[in-house]
C-alpha cells in the first residue's frame, strides 16, 4: 500500500512546509492535480507548482492532468519535473499514441478514468501502463464524498491488471479517508491518493498520513 497526499489540499501559503510535514509522516510520493477549467469545471496548480515542489522535495511527484489533450503538456511537465503522468482516457482521441509520448521520454506513464468510464476503454493499452487510477469522484474539487459503486469497478481492474499487467499499480483518487481507504484497498487498489483527510487532518498533515495508515492497516488485519 502506498499514501499519495494530494497538494490540492493542502494550504499554499505554507505549501513547503506542509510538504514536508506530510513526508515526515510517511507519504511516499505527491499527486499534482491540473485542471483546465474544460475537462473539469475547476481551474487548479500548473506548471510552477510542479517546479517548486520538484526544488521542495526528493519524492517522485505524480502529475494527474485533468485537461483537454494531454499531450500537448506532458514534455512540459515532465521538464518541469514529473515522474508520472497520468492522463486521462476521455480527454484524447489518440490515447495510445499519449502514453508512448511520455515512455519516449523516459517517463512513467498512467491513465485515469473517471467514475462513469467503463474499464473496456483501457483494455486495448493495459500492458503498456504503469498505473491505472479509478477515480472514486467525478473530478474537479476536493473534499468530495467517494463513490462506492466504483468498489466494483475496483475489483475488476484488479483481476484484468491481475492476468494482463501485473506489474501496475492500481490507484484510486476520491473521497479517501480512515473509513473509505480500507474498502478501496479490500477492493483492489494498492494506492491511495487522499487530500482533506491528510492536510486537514487536526494533528497535521504528518499525522494525517499516519492515522490513514494506520486506519487501513486496521481494515486489512480485520478482513484477514
Amino acid at each position: 500500500m502506498k499514501i499519495v497526499p494530494s497538494i490540492l489540499a493542502a494550504d499554499y501559503w505554507r505549501l513547503g512546509e506542509q510538504v514536508a510535514e506530510a513526508e515526515r509522516g510517511g507519504a511516499q510520493r505527491f499527486h499534482i492535480d491540473v485542471m483546465d477549467g474544460s475537462f473539469v469545471p475547476n481551474f487548479s496548480l500548473g506548471l510552477p507548482i510542479v517546479e517548486a515542489m520538484r526544488r521542495g522535495t526528493t519524492l517522485p511527484l505524480e502529475v494527474h492532468l485533468m485537461i483537454d489533450r494531454p499531450e500537448r503538456y506532458t514534455e512540459a511537465f515532465i521538464k518541469a519535473g514529473g515522474d508520472l503522468l497520468i492522463l486521462h482516457q476521455e480527454a484524447t482521441p489518440q490515447l495510445h499514441r499519449a502514453l508512448d509520448q511520455v515512455q519516449a521520454l523516459g517517463k512513467a506513464v498512467g491513465v485515469g478514468l473517471n467514475p462513469g468510464t467503463p474499464l473496456g476503454t483501457i483494455e486495448d493499452v493495459v500492458e503498456e501502463l504503469d498505473l491505472l487510477l479509478l477515480m472514486t469522484v467525478n473530478p474537479g474539487f476536493g473534499g468530495q464524498k467517494f463513490i462506492t459503486s466504483v468498489l466494483s469497478k475496483l475489483q475488476r481492474a484488479r483481476a484484468l491488471l491481475r492476468e494482463r499487467a501485473p506489474a501496475c499499480e492500481l490507484e484510486v483518487d476520491g473521497g479517501i479517508d480512515e473509513t473509505t481507504g480500507p474498502l478501496a484497498l479490500a477492493a483492489g487498489a494498492d494506492v491511495l491518493v487522499a487530500g482533506t483527510c491528510i492536510f486537514a487532518h487536526a494533528g497535521g498533515p504528518a499525522a494525517g498520513v499516519r492515522a490513514l495508515r494506520e486506519a487501513c492497516a486496521r481494515g486489512v488485519s480485520a478482513a484477514l
